[in-house]
């Protein structure tokens, strides 16, 4: 097989060629979004090339640069997939490089199983684990498990001055100003912070471009909060951000709640929200799995046998 060479690092300008084969995939998967791919790339380097209908990612882990060896995402899009498999095999082996991919869906696992019977072993990765929540119940924390969200949420309408709008293009300098005052109180050497700190800076510099949507949250006319996600398939949303200062009790609840209101009156089509992964964090999960999710989608890395 005749191995293309043409991968290049991943840019706002592959757009329309990155989103077709995304679209096509139509995952829920918070790996397969746009503006993830173009916000993280400082910690998650990818380079990318098209194989006949779909997409080639190699990543690298930029915390880890003398690991030479990359490893792949699945093969986003459409048509054959044995032909992108053979493709990436066949390039980390002139790399001298053992094949691998990560962030494989319990859907794609079932693919590659059916495709290569028994030729892969696939190994769950807890920490990369997308948390996924029905866009309705977030919208009304309805239910006996959300009571202490409902409860929270009615103390902080009592107590304060609030309202919860859409995040526009002039409210991002006192977006970045909120992001500021919340990392005063953030142990900045936990895994992750610096990278997602690049990240948010990214996304609120080109906005418009990945097609951002999001909102904030308000007292007395001050940002206290906000939220910055994305449409990343024909029914789920997945909120890249959620920021909040801590000293207004029940400020991330009300952060949610609101944000998933706005979500689903834009967009009646859309059944689930993805609130991404927890890193590890012990903490971050606690939290996302007080909000109950509706199932946590499984990650995996795959290697051959």
């Amino acid at each position: 097989m005749k191995i293309l060479t043409e991968f290049r690092p991943i840019s706002i300008a592959d757009k329309d060629i990155i989103v077709s084969r995304l679209r096509a995939e139509n995952s829920r998967s918070s790996d397969y979004s746009f503006a993830n791919m173009i916000m993280w790339d400082s910690r998650f380097q990818k380079h990318i090339a098209v194989f006949e209908d779909r997409l080639i990612i190699d990543i690298r882990v930029s915390s880890c640069p003398s690991v030479e060896c990359p490893y792949f995402a699945f093969p986003a899009g459409s048509g054959s997939l044995k032909p992108a498999i053979d493709f990436m095999k066949e390039y980390s082996a002139q790399k001298g490089c053992a094949f691998s991919m990560r962030g494989i869906s319990e859907d794609q696992r079932i693919l590659l199983e059916s495709e290569f019977p028994g030729r892969f072993e696939f190994t769950e990765k807890r920490n990369a684990f997308d948390y996924i929540y029905l866009a309705e119940k977030l919208s009304t924390f309805a239910g006996k498990k959300l009571h202490s969200k409902r409860n929270f949420c009615n103390r902080f309408e009592k107590t304060y001055n609030w309202d919860f709008v859409r995040l526009t293009p002039d409210m991002i300098p006192d977006c970045m100003e909120l992001y500021e005052k919340w990392l005063d109180g953030i142990d900045k050497s936990l895994d992750g912070v610096k990278d997602e700190y690049k990240a948010i800076t990214v996304g609120f510099e080109n906005w418009e471009a990945l097609e951002l949507e999001g909102g904030v949250l308000r007292v007395d006319g001050q940002i206290i909060g906000f939220a910055v996600g994305e449409r990343i398939s024909t029914d789920t949303f997945d909120v890249h951000f959620e920021k909040a200062l801590n000293s207004y009790s029940g400020a991330y609840p009300m952060l949610c709640r609101e944000f998933a209101k706005q979500i689903i009156g834009d967009r009646p089509e859309i059944v689930y929200i993805n609130r991404e992964d927890d890193m590890g964090q012990e903490n971050l999960r606690k939290s996302k799995l007080s909000y109950y999710p509706e199932y946590l989608l499984k990650k995996y890395v795959v290697k051959e046998k």
